[in-house]
């Protein structure tokens, strides 16, 4: 069993690639449920046929919430916060029976204060032929191992 990572186990340039799940017309349906977006670009097949795609497409909100949750165990990490998204865009479109994965980076790290340092990820959102479909910086505030009086290493 692996061990979640702590501040000082993340160095930029680490990368990991997240599992992958395929687009459902039942994830839209259930997407616009919750969040009451029904825009007929989303959930009308015959407004979709005459738009760019010719069907509909997957929310792009729902494709950054898929990042989120493929990344929350990839790595395992020892999150305290989730503190920013920055800078994320939205490449193309996501179609029923597309396959995404996520890749992720750390992009950045700052030293915060003695009990978490701040990480900024690099998430990209991939479909199968590879096409990067969402992409951008989160931010999160992650753990750090405290060092007690004996010189022995304990997480907080």
């Amino acid at each position: 069993m692996s061990h979640s990572l702590y501040f000082e186990d993340l160095k930029i340039g680490d990368q990991w690639t997240t599992r992958a799940r395929t687009v459902t017309q039942a994830d839209i349906v259930n997407f616009a449920g919750i969040t009451g977006d029904y825009d007929p670009l989303h959930v009308d097949h015959e407004f979709a046929s005459g738009a760019l795609c010719h069907q509909p497409i997957a929310h792009g909100l729902l494709g950054m919430s898929w990042v989120a949750g493929l990344a929350s165990q990839c790595p395992a990490v020892n999150t305290m916060a989730f503190v920013a998204v920055r800078e994320w865009n939205f490449l193309e479109p996501m179609l029923i029976g597309d396959t995404v994965h996520a890749v992720v980076e750390v992009a950045g790290k700052s030293e915060g204060n003695r009990r978490a340092g701040r990480i900024e990820w690099r998430r990209r959102l991939v479909n199968q032929r590879g096409q990067i479909v969402q992409e951008g910086i989160f931010e999160t505030l992650v753990v750090k191992i405290q060092q007690t009086p004996a010189n022995k290493q304990t997480p907080s």
